[in-house]
């Protein structure tokens, strides 16, 4: 397994090792031992999983109160997969990387808790799973409107399909009092 940093501090791209041949192939998707040696030391509590067709944009999502970290794979397709720095204090703030993450590449993102994630969908159909770290609380979901131009994020997707209530979500800017705050120390 190869573990490499990006641009912004804590988030990582995760290369397993694929041991392929006629019959298929096998990799270790999570290695506690790996993980516990590029430093991440949190827990997994829960595994998702979901489908979507092309054009699906998901996100951006946070937990304000019971922040997650995200251990991200797909499993079929391809996604461009968007993370964004919403860290008050973090000399990161509001930065954005995106990563193409597809069952082919099999490459996997970390996400440290702190920070919106979504994704758009470049396939026909992608399935896509991540293990995070604290429980899914409805009530303390949030998120940051897709189309932010502070963001200006590229999608890779004409005409999103979005849920309403990702079509509702807010500006960065409009979010001070739903933000995360982390002490420096921990950046």
């Amino acid at each position: 397994m190869k573990i490499e940093e990006t641009i912004i501090p804590g988030v990582l791209i995760v290369k397993p090792n694929v041991f392929e041949d006629d019959r298929g192939f096998f990799l270790e998707s999570y290695n506690r031992r790996e993980f516990l040696h590029a430093g991440i030391t949190d827990e997994f509590v829960q595994d998702n999983h979901s489908k979507s067709t092309k054009g699906v944009l998901r996100g951006l999502h946070y937990q304000k109160n019971f922040p997650q970290g995200k251990l991200i794979r797909a499993i079929q397709g391809e996604v461009l997969d968007v993370v964004v720095d919403i860290r008050k204090g973090s000399p990161t703030f509001g930065k954005w990387i995106s990563i193409i993450i597809s069952s082919d590449n099999k490459k996997q993102v970390w996400v440290p808790k702190g920070f919106a994630h979504g994704f758009s969908v470049l396939s026909d159909v992608a399935e896509f799973c991540y293990k995070v770290t604290d429980y899914y609380h409805p009530e303390d979901e949030k998120g940051i409107l897709w189309n932010d131009p502070q963001l200006a994020i590229d999608w890779k997707v004409e005409n999103p399909v979005l849920s309403q209530k990702d079509q509702d979500l807010p500006l960065l800017k409009d979010l001070n009092q739903d933000l995360p705050f982390f002490e420096p120390d921990s950046f």
